[in-house]
């Protein structure tokens, strides 16, 4: 069984995808080609959002909206010590420092209710994350950014393709930033990225910082960086947003369905997992369905021997890493976010996957906490 199926994905769209891949092979413009152009206002359309900014990963997408947004030494961005470690890797590369707010349990989501206080004169921007396929409660959160005057970006590396409120991800703040890695919802061959917003300067700046600050032929108004889309990964990601409602759509039946099955499973007996809530007035494409269990290196092992592959997203909350030691803060700072961090453990989730496989997994896992 595979964690992601990207094969079946393949299969299905293979014409699409070879023939576009051909297409850039023989004009040979393989970096920011018509494909990036065609792509760009495709992801804009979708989102809802009067720019796309087309960039290399989903990394260089959240530097360049701090960069864009001039954000440096003594400045303070405030997001959540739950996530992957770019979210909170790009705020200290800028020269920032990395303010957190603890997560919802529920929802792995910051928790509006804790932002006002973590905010200080020094804060300029605030960078809520929509973490395993989720968006977090941007009414909330942008109210309180807005009463302190501060830009919302949106780490949307996880939900492209969902919807809060009826509006989708990216399209819920000043920016909204993306990620095209294979294993998104939405995801390229390789690395990539995007940025959305509907503001014509900091779309413009955006655009100049992924070509080294140029704003025309070897002029450098500003310092950037090589944040360019190949023109084969937006072939590629073209091809898949053919299907992309279609697997929208599979996810939110399959998240579904594990929902069911493993309420089926607590009904008869079996020992309880905590699985996912996604608030009512969302929906979640499922980059993750994350479950919480005790003993977790236990479970894991049971689980690797019934066949079924797992994976921990993520096993240390950020203000906890290394590299960011110097911030100095201890366990027990952030204590959602540190539970979860023990806890945590992701199924296999693809829009390829059967009932009768997502069966085998439920029974793994009952068999696995028992």
């Amino acid at each position: 069984m595979d964690f992601i199926d990207l094969k079946s994905q393949y299969r299905r769209i293979k014409p699409s995808v070879d023939a576009r891949i051909a297409r850039v092979l023989e004009h040979g413009a393989y970096v920011m080609g018509p494909e990036v152009v065609e792509l760009e206002q495709a992801l804009a359309r979708y989102c809802g959002t009067k720019h796309c900014v087309s960039v290399a990963s989903g990394t260089d997408a959240l530097m360049i909206a701090l960069m864009a947004l001039e954000i440096g030494p003594g400045d303070e961005v405030v997001t959540v010590p739950f996530s992957f470690f770019a979210t909170a890797e790009v705020i200290a590369l800028v020269g920032a420092t990395p303010v957190f707010v603890d997560i919802d349990p529920r929802t792995y989501n910051m928790d509006p209710a804790q932002l006002e206080a973590a905010i200080t004169p020094r804060t300029k921007a605030v960078m809520p994350v929509s973490l395993y396929g989720q968006c977090a409660d941007f009414d909330a959160i942008n109210s309180v950014a807005a009463r302190h005057g501060l830009p919302v970006i949106e780490d949307a590396a996880q939900s492209f393709g969902a919807s809060y409120k009826g509006r989708r991800s990216n399209a819920l703040s000043l920016i909204g930033a993306s990620s095209f890695f294979p294993s998104k919802p939405l995801g390229a061959y390789g690395d990539g990225g995007a940025l959305f917003t509907d503001d014509d300067r900091l779309a413009q700046l955006m655009r100049e910082i992924r070509l080294h600050g140029q704003d025309r032929r070897y002029h450098h108004p500003r310092l950037g960086l090589t944040g360019r889309l190949d023109s084969i990964q937006a072939a590629v990601l073209l091809a898949k947003l053919e299907i992309f409602d279609d697997e929208v759509a599979s996810r939110v039946r399959i998240g579904a369905r594990y929902g069911e099955l493993f309420a089926e499973a607590a009904g008869g007996g079996g020992a309880p997992v905590r699985t996912p809530y996604v608030e009512p007035f969302n929906t979640c494409v499922y980059a993750q369905y994350t479950i919480e269990v005790e003993d977790r290196d236990h479970f894991e092992a049971r689980m690797k021997s019934h066949g079924v592959p797992t994976a921990v997203h993520y096993p240390s909350p950020l203000h906890l890493q290394p590299a960011l030691a110097h911030l100095g803060m201890r366990e027990g700072r952030y204590p959602a976010a540190e539970a979860a961090a023990r806890r945590v453990i992701s199924l296999p989730m693809h829009p390829y996957l059967t009932e009768s496989e997502q069966a085998r997994v439920v029974q793994a896992v009952r068999e696995s906490v028992a």
